[in-house]
């Protein structure tokens, strides 16, 4: 693939899921709202066929296309059929492997998981081109014949109690569940501790690995030690190292957001459960 392609690839995959477009970019819809196109999407598309439907879905001045909503297709390849979007750049582009700004592959998470329910809820993180910061994103997606049709909504950011009452039922699961549950708990990225830019980190302070990183499961079983914030500081380190004289810290640190290469305030509290680390963070306005 050329340096143009590429160029042009990343273009259209930021505009794929990611936000609406700039026009209806200051309108941000409500779960109920995306919920209801979604719900009105897969109807048409029953009904009508694919063909039809894909048509639809690409107008952008149609009636599946509204505030910052719209609907996307990609077939069981990862192939893009339809995206209100930017139809015009994304059709017939293949993003199976494509990644989120964490990265997961989302659209390999949306066609997994519709294979073993055929509708699914999906989490992810992506560039809002409007705010230019990334926010969480949750999206329906459900199967439709050899297709898997969505609608998303972007998320509001946590706050600091939000981020604390998750870190309370963490520790409350570590204690009783004991470590290696919990961490499945953890790194299950559709269950109870992934919501919105919400997520549960636990680090082995012994070994200082990461034993669950719900944002990015992949990360568990990698030293955490190394890990360093925007400013050069040892993150984790100095996390374990607050821990070390006392069971709780807050910590504080800048964060380089992997899209828009954007330095942001980040503010975990993390809690010290026998000989792990267990944390929660939010981003601060």
């Amino acid at each position: 693939m050329t340096k143009l392609q590429l160029s042009s690839f990343a273009t259209a995959v930021v505009l794929a899921v990611g936000v609406g477009t700039a026009a209806h970019a200051a309108e941000r819809a409500t779960p109920r709202e995306a919920r209801t196109m979604f719900e009105q999407a897969v109807r048409y598309m029953e009904e009508n066929g694919p063909e039809r439907a894909f048509a639809a879905f690409n107008d952008r001045q149609g009636g599946f296309v509204r505030k910052d909503l719209y609907v996307f297709a990609i077939d069981d390849k990862g192939v893009y059929q339809a995206s209100g979007a930017a139809p015009e750049a994304l059709v017939g582009l293949k993003v199976l492997d494509t990644t989120d700004a964490a990265g997961n592959p989302l659209f390999r998470e949306m066609i997994d998981a519709t294979r073993v329910s055929q509708e699914a809820t999906v989490r992810y993180v992506w560039l809002n081109r409007a705010s230019n910061k990334v926010e969480p994103k949750v999206s329906y997606v459900r199967k439709v014949g050899q297709y898997v049709v969505g609608v998303g909504y972007s998320a509001p950011r946590a706050s600091a109690d939000d981020a604390r009452a998750m870190l309370e039922r963490a520790v409350a699961v570590a204690r009783g569940e004991g470590g290696a549950r919990a961490a499945a708990r953890f790194n299950d990225r559709r269950g109870d501790f992934v919501k919105d830019d919400l997520y549960v980190f636990m680090v082995n302070m012994e070994s200082g690995r990461f034993e669950a990183m719900g944002m990015n499961p992949a990360l568990s079983d990698t030293d955490a030690l190394g890990l360093r914030d925007a400013a050069g500081n040892p993150l984790i380190a100095e996390m374990i190292a607050r821990l070390q004289q006392a069971d709780e810290a807050t910590v504080d640190y800048v964060w380089r957001n992997p899209v828009t290469n954007a330095v942001e305030h980040k503010r975990s509290y993390v809690r010290k459960v026998g000989k792990s680390l267990v944390g929660v963070g939010h981003y601060l306005e």
